[in-house]
């Protein structure tokens, strides 16, 4: 086997020394015990009885996060190049303007405005008189 190979074969593994991959397995333990102190934290709020919108906002934070710290480390979006992190952020600002879809098009407990004066179809009597 020639020096050039040898080189080679080491270039080839280059960063993957023990204190590397060390390095690396903290990282990943790290974000694992943070995963399980946020489900502690999603388990106790969930005793405390908020009222729901509290409640609500409070576990989409934690889920926000959590799913952040899956995406950035477990999916390795941290070391990802930039038109990758804009297709993710294009989608992220797509999921918020379907979760708004709701909130912006009701009105009045009704999905479609009625006009003024009309009577919804479910709330008319069955038979007229």
């Amino acid at each position: 086997m020639s020096d050039h190979a040898a080189t080679s074969d080491h270039d080839d593994h280059a960063g993957h020394d023990p204190a590397d991959i060390d390095k690396h397995v903290r990282v990943y333990i790290m974000v694992f015990v943070a995963l399980m102190v946020l489900t502690i934290v999603t388990v106790a709020v969930s005793r405390f009885h908020l009222s729901v919108p509290v409640a609500v906002s409070v576990a989409l934070l934690v889920a926000t996060i959590k799913g952040a710290l899956v995406a950035s480390y477990f999916m390795h979006l941290m070391s990802e190049k930039k038109l990758i992190l804009a297709v993710m952020a294009l989608t992220v600002a797509f999921f918020i303007v379907l979760l708004a879809l709701p909130v912006l098009t009701h009105s009045n407990g009704y999905w479609i405005p009625q006009p003024a004066g009309e009577t919804p179809a479910h709330e008319a009597p069955a038979h007229p008189q």
